[in-house]
């Protein structure tokens, strides 16, 4: 048995001014960008959230720009396999995570827990 949620939309941005893109994010959505922290990749960003919400991510990517989201997991090889099942497929495993594509083609990513609630509401599966 594992669990897993939505915990994040992820904004990839293929960007020369970074900063200037989460600055932007951030006054749109009214969400400040939290501060680096010590020895954090600065190419990550989160937005301060309400708690309620998935967290919002922004990530300096080499990419074009485009949205993907992120699930929470405290079983990463368990809920890839579970949605490999469901006709996803591995495209590449990142530190400890697994950058996946749906059959739909769009492209999502199985992490670990990120946000401090979890499991929370997650959903417990077989």
């Amino acid at each position: 048995m594992h669990k897993s949620r939505l915990t994040a939309v992820v904004l990839d941005c293929q960007s020369d001014d970074f900063e200037r893109d989460v600055q932007f994010w951030g006054e749109a959505l009214g969400w400040p960008a939290a501060p680096l922290r010590d020895g954090q990749d600065p190419r990550y960003r989160d937005l301060k959230t309400p708690s309620e919400h998935p967290k919002l991510l922004l990530q300096q990517v080499d990419h074009p720009s485009r949205a993907h989201i992120d699930i929470e997991t405290d079983d990463i090889e368990a809920e890839v396999s579970r949605l490999e099942a469901l006709g996803a497929k591995r495209i590449a495993q990142v530190k400890t995570w697994w950058v996946m594509e749906a059959p739909s083609g769009h492209r999502f990513c199985v992490v670990r827990p990120q946000r401090a609630d979890f499991p929370g509401d997650s959903r417990e599966w077989p």
